[in-house]
């Protein structure tokens, strides 16, 4: 289920989006607001725990002090992740939460586009590896970034097989991110440090998706209803 459910979720998001071009924008912000507050809550509550655990009781240390020195290597991995995603989305233009806006059309592959999504999508999978709920975040995250993707790409005039190209590449990253996490020694040595990079991500896109999924950044009622349930189901996972 770590594999398929990240994979069934693009493809399933891709498939709405080129089918039933799905008009009400009030519903996928809805949504949009939910996997944010779960992917935040799954974040916050299990992988950030997880990492630190790693740190103060999954090595013996001789002196206090390394388990001090330890644990701020962790916060300056997070900021990198934070700042990584910044730089990512310079390219993307926010696509990771669902952020495309323009009338511009293409003829041809949006190239940095494309390779940023994947990037993100590949660093996401890796702490799935050893932390299977994590999957179920991503999966959620990525259904209505999915839809909107694809959407965005049909009004745009890109070819259809471009759009499938893209789509199915991008449904396949995050499950090659947990396969690469598990299989190469050398992303399972430094397994804690990625892990606290990919933190940073999931902190600025889920944060990023939570403000920006409603008209002027006001809050109402069924907006803050799906965020407290992203939340609760977040922490029972």
């Amino acid at each position: 289920m770590t594999y398929i459910l990240p994979l069934v979720s693009v493809l399933l998001g891709a498939f709405i989006g080129l089918i039933f071009q799905p008009k009400n924008k009030k519903n996928l912000k809805l949504l949009l607001a939910f996997s944010g507050a779960f992917l935040l809550s799954i974040t916050v509550m299990h992988l950030l725990p997880e990492v630190y655990d790693t740190v103060f009781h999954g090595h013996h240390h001789d002196e206090h002090q390394h388990d001090h020195s330890g644990g701020y290597r962790i916060g300056l991995f997070i900021m990198v992740g934070i700042l990584f995603q910044i730089i990512l989305e310079f390219f993307s233009k926010g696509a990771e939460h669902g952020h495309v806006h323009t009338h511009e059309k293409m003829n041809a592959m949006p190239w940095t586009l494309f390779i940023s999504l994947c990037i993100h999508a590949l660093l996401e999978g890796m702490p799935v590896s050893h932390h299977h709920d994590l999957a179920i975040g991503i999966a959620i995250h990525h259904l209505p970034i999915a839809i909107i993707l694809s959407m965005f790409f049909v009004n745009a005039g890109l070819a259809k097989k471009w759009i499938i190209l893209f789509m199915v590449a991008f449904a396949l990253m995050t499950p090659l991110g947990t396969l690469a996490s598990e299989k190469l020694d050398f992303l399972t040595h430094y397994y804690t440090e990625i892990s606290a990079v990919v933190i940073g991500i999931l902190f600025h896109i889920s944060s990023t998706i939570i403000f920006e999924s409603s008209e002027n950044h006001k809050f109402n009622i069924a907006k803050i209803s799906v965020i407290v349930l992203g939340i609760v189901l977040g922490y029972l996972v």
